[in-house]
């Protein structure tokens, strides 16, 4: 092989210090001996991986062809290392999982059952991130596992395995005059007191747009804590509007006087994915992953309308 993993480390150094100099002092080497292994990986390989801009070094196409691979060969080996070790004291490194939707963990217990069968002993870490810093998480590596499905333009530097549809609907007290309706469409909001979580609270930055139609106008928004039960309780007590996942309310059909309606707006269906970095995962990762699949895969509990609680 023409590429050793001293070889992915010059290049790495390179790439984030951009001078020989600094390359040479993060590596323990003079930089004579540094700008010499440089100039044998690049005859071996036959192809010029950096060029001069001043005094800093900017990869060509093919040095950025190298860095992705030594990128993702360092972290795989330097995972591995750590895990071994972590395993050789009697420890593992813990799953760090985050959902775009916080009312969504209702899922978890099952899957954290099951997980904790196939690897006894590895802890599971929720981590509270805002919607919008859940992808930019997963990609710095502070997160192993997401749960997503609103669309952002880091998607594609993800890997993506799609679990299921999900759709959006209407909640309100089983006596709130949409309880006999079949559909609600935007004209319906108009002067509503709608009641939500409070990631969408208009004064975060950035705003997240509400989960109703786009012409649609509540009268008044009201934000609860991300506690389901809170929030059904609001909608029972003050006569409110929510709109929540169905998979969400699902268990409240059974304990509360609550009734779900369709949403006339094509954008109310969701298609929730399992995102995790393209880099080679972790075992536990991977079980985690693959538990998540088979957990969650096809429809969740779905929701009839105008469904009452006896």
């Amino acid at each position: 092989m023409d590429v050793d993993l001293r070889d992915l480390e010059l290049l790495e150094a390179l790439d984030q210090h951009a001078t020989l100099t600094a390359a040479a002092a993060h590596l323990f080497l003079s930089q004579p001996a540094l700008s010499q292994r440089l100039i044998r990986l690049e005859e071996r390989l036959g192809s010029p991986l950096f060029e001069r801009r001043g005094r800093r070094l900017v990869a060509t196409q093919a040095g950025e062809r190298m860095l992705r691979a030594a990128r993702t060969v360092l972290w795989e080996v330097r995972a591995a290392t750590h895990d071994v070790r972590e395993a050789s004291r009697g420890r593992r490194q813990p799953v760090r999982l985050a959902s775009q939707c916080a009312g969504n963990y209702q899922w978890l217990p099952p899957v954290l059952r099951a997980f904790r069968d196939r690897m006894p002993g590895v802890e599971v870490l929720i981590d509270r991130a805002n919607d919008s810093e859940v992808i930019p998480a997963l990609i710095a590596g502070d997160l192993d596992v997401a749960i997503v499905s609103k669309l952002d333009p880091r998607m594609s530097q993800v890997r993506l395995e799609r679990l299921f549809d999900d759709e959006l609907v209407a909640v309100v007290g089983a006596n709130h005059e949409w309880a006999a309706r079949a559909l609600v469409r935007a004209d319906d909001f108009a002067d509503v007191h709608l009641v939500l979580y409070d990631a969408y609270d208009p004064a975060r930055v950035p705003a997240v747009a509400l989960p109703v139609p786009p012409d649609a106008r509540p009268g008044r928004l009201t934000t609860v804590p991300t506690v389901t039960e809170l929030l059904i309780e609001t909608v029972v007590s003050t006569g409110a509007v929510s709109v929540l996942p169905s998979w969400t309310v699902a268990p409240f059909l059974r304990t509360h006087p609550i009734v779900t309606v369709r949403v006339d707006d094509p954008g109310q269906r969701r298609t929730w994915y399992c995102a995790t970095r393209h880099a080679p995962r972790r075992e536990q990762v991977d079980a985690f992953a693959d538990l998540l699949r088979t957990t969650l895969t096809g429809p969740p509990i779905l929701v009839p309308a105008a469904q009452v609680t006896p």
